[in-house]
């Protein structure tokens, strides 16, 4: 078997984007938005868009390329919920709540490396980005998510969100990773052909992209992937409405250029 050569400099500097349709077990169908990111040519970092801000409005004001949105956040206009640490300080947020808050995942950043844990595992005081959200989807490139199953508490703390984001098909974003590649993806959904996904479908879809790890993000209305400062996805509310330029959320992974 042949293996693919190394991308140059060139190449990695620039993001893969693929559209994959992606056929369901009942017959339905979705569309994934695929962005692969060399890690040695980009790194995430966590942003807070404060005031609530869509990612492609805030792409366009800080000129950003391209960014994915981020965690949870109490609508409307924040704040955000669960830990939200920059450059080691920790922001103003709503906590999850207890037991759930310390095994929630997260996204952490520090120092060049990109890590997805729980919050548990992060220590007290991490240095660097940290964005929590969940639920873990994939470890060791297997799917966590089984069906019934509710390891990090989102249906038993549904309080928090609008309905219980674990239960039934959505529009979904989540973060992968590979040895070489930071994976953002989102599906499209709410429309007559487009399913969304599941959370264990989601989890199911990222294993089957090659992540090793993967972290659900926010997602509803709320799924936003900008890509050359482009929306590649059609975010849409409830009942199929399409939300021009997506939702104003509270934070974003933004994938910063390596120096």
């Amino acid at each position: 078997m042949r293996t693919a050569p190394p991308p140059t400099e060139v190449e990695a500097a620039r993001p893969l984007l693929e559209r994959r349709r992606l056929g369901l077990a009942d017959g339905a169908a979705t569309t994934l938005h695929v962005a692969r990111f060399e890690r040695r040519a980009f790194l995430p970092r966590v942003v807070a868009l404060r005031p609530c801000s869509t990612v492609r409005d805030w792409c366009e004001r800080s000129g950003a390329e391209h960014a994915i949105v981020g965690g949870f956040y109490m609508r409307p206009g924040g704040p955000a919920l669960g830990d939200l640490w920059i450059d080691g300080k920790a922001l103003p947020t709503e906590p999850f709540d207890a037991p759930w808050h310390q095994q929630r995942g997260c996204v952490h950043i520090d120092g060049g490396e990109v890590r997805l844990a729980a919050r548990q595992e992060l220590g007290s005081k991490p240095r660097g980005d940290l964005l929590q959200a969940g639920p873990m989807l994939v470890g060791e490139g297997r799917a966590l998510v089984r069906p019934g199953a509710d390891a990090e508490g989102f249906s038993a703390g549904s309080r928090q969100f609008d309905s219980d984001i674990t239960a039934g098909r959505y529009p979904r974003a989540a973060l992968g990773l590979t040895e070489r590649e930071l994976i953002a993806v989102v599906c499209e959904g709410r429309a007559d052909k487009e399913a969304g996904l599941t959370m264990v479908e989601l989890a199911e879809a990222m294993a089957g992209l090659g992540a090793a790890a993967a972290i659900n993000l926010d997602g509803g209305g709320s799924a936003s992937l900008v890509l050359g400062g482009a929306l590649v996805n059609t975010p849409r509310e409830e009942h199929g409405l399409e939300l021009p330029g997506g939702r104003e959320v509270a934070t974003a992974l933004h994938f910063a250029p390596r120096s």
